[in-house]
């Protein structure tokens, strides 16, 4: 009885398991190609068009930066920091719906052991049988299994994927922001000890020069304006350094966020010693589509909405779902695993939806709209990452030219302020003349100082736009 009962539920699985993998070959779903972005070509707005495939986001961010400290609190950040920490969360989710995903392919089973308990109207058809109510008791397995005709299966399969692989980009763009931004924090630190550095020493030449300008005028050189117009630059001075000290200790927490701990002051190396890559190759523009995080997530959202299209249209078509449920059910509990009480169900079918109040088509019509969307988001990453790249590499170049003419405004300044205290103590000149040099030469070496940093920040974001930093 059981071999026989086998023997039929075998044969007509075997019969619409072979239906099911027989119309598996009438695909309906595309497979995606990558869209033609007219854009990419020139994507750079840069006189020398790169040639090169090679890109500096292709350096290790360890390569980059070599100061010591800086390549520690980096390494620190990458471990710790709190965003870091949730796109890692977020990656781990998606690989469970990768899994779940992979897992659609096979049938749902699932078992029940009931007991149920009717009482019967004795007048009743059935109750005129029995005595009043009836005891039943159940083993219960079920089987569902859906045949992938037209491949939504697989493409709802190729959606988790993408997804996947979405967020394994947006991790990866969460990294390169990152290091650019601990090293974007880094450099303000130095910048800021240098000018705090100048402008210590320009707060004790003022304090020497208040005490030159009395002695002046004792001697009746100059009258008490020039004194007290001396004081007053001097206590400029240092309410500027009270400004400085207060931007480093705000600096230093906003690192502290960055590296994910608690305040606290970090050592660091000077300005002067900072070397970046000088050599700047930016690759052909079609390199962003593998090396920068943010345009390969847009990618990958596009080919999760393709795919997700795919499920769309395939749901026009018809189902093929096997059904099959065995167990043992009997009337008396010390009967219920004998051969007896064995049972066994098998459907199989094709299910087309014909009226269902249009969800279908508009389930369609909405992943076609979100399809255009991903499309369009994908174009204007690339377009973004383009306007990103021009702009570093304009800056870089500006500011390396301005950094030379500020140099030369500098020692210009310089010897306009020194010329002017000798001449004022000869009586040469008015003080009025001193005051203006020595505080525009203040201004010229903070502003040295500031060009030297917008030239390292300039190259940090290059780095960051042309995607480098996560590798």
């Amino acid at each position: 009885m059981i071999a026989i009962l086998k023997h039929r539920i075998f044969k007509y699985a075997v019969v619409l398991t072979i239906s099911g993998f027989t119309l598996q070959g009438c695909f309906v779903a595309k497979t995606y190609e990558r869209p033609q972005v007219e854009e990419t070509e020139n994507l750079f707005r840069t006189d020398a068009l790169p040639t090169d495939s090679l890109s500096m986001a292709n350096i290790s961010w360890k390569k980059l930066f070599t100061d010591p400290y800086l390549m520690q609190y980096i390494d620190e950040g990458l471990q710790n920091n709190i965003d870091i920490r949730i796109a890692l969360q977020q990656l781990l989710a998606a690989e469970a719906y990768v899994k779940q995903g992979k897992a659609s392919y096979f049938p749902a089973i699932n078992g029940r052991a009931s007991l149920t308990h009717q009482e019967l109207s004795r007048n009743s058809q059935f109750g005129s049988f029995f005595n009043g109510s009836i005891d039943q008791f159940e083993l219960l397995g079920n089987l569902s299994w859906e045949a992938d005709i037209w491949g939504k299966i697989r493409s709802n399969k190729r959606a988790f994927e993408a997804s996947y692989l979405q967020s394994v980009a947006a991790h990866q763009a969460v990294k390169s922001r990152l290091v650019a931004d601990i090293a974007a924090t880094y450099y303000q630190l130095l910048s800021l000890d240098a000018q705090l550095e100048i402008t210590k020493r320009s707060v004790i030449v003022r304090d020497s020069s208040v005490s030159t300008i009395k002695a002046l005028k004792d001697a009746g050189q100059v009258t008490q304006v020039a004194v007290d117009q001396n004081i007053a630059q001097y206590n400029n001075a240092r309410a500027l350094q009270v400004d400085l000290e207060t931007a480093i200790f705000i600096t230093e927490n906003t690192l502290s966020i960055l590296l994910g701990k608690a305040p606290e002051h970090y050592e660091r190396s000077v300005l002067d010693n900072q070397q970046l890559e000088s050599d700047l190759k930016l690759g052909v523009p079609a390199t962003l589509l593998r090396n920068r995080p943010d345009v390969i997530a847009a990618e990958y959202n596009l080919i999760r909405a393709f795919e997700l299209t795919n499920v769309a249209r395939s749901n026009f078509y018809p189902s093929l779902i096997l059904t099959a449920s065995g167990g043992f059910q009997s009337l008396e509990l010390d009967k219920l695993l004998s051969t007896s009480s064995l049972f066994a169900t098998v459907v199989g079918g094709l299910t087309q939806p014909i009226f269902n109040q249009r969800k279908i088509r508009t389930e369609k019509e909405v992943a076609d709209s979100q399809q255009e969307q991903a499309l369009l988001e994908f174009k204007r990453s690339l377009l973004v990452a383009g306007n990103e790249i021009s702009n570093a590499l304009y800056s870089y170049n500006q500011e390396t030219k301005k950094f030379e003419f500020r140099e030369l405004e500098v020692e210009a300044l310089r010897n306009a302020e020194s010329n002017s205290l000798e001449l004022l103590k000869n009586g040469y000149a008015n003080y009025l003349d001193l005051l203006t040099a020595r505080q525009s030469a203040l201004n010229a070496e903070l502003s040295v100082i500031d060009s030297k940093l917008q030239q390292l920040l300039s190259i940090v974001d290059l780095y960051e736009a042309l995607g480098g930093g996560w590798k």
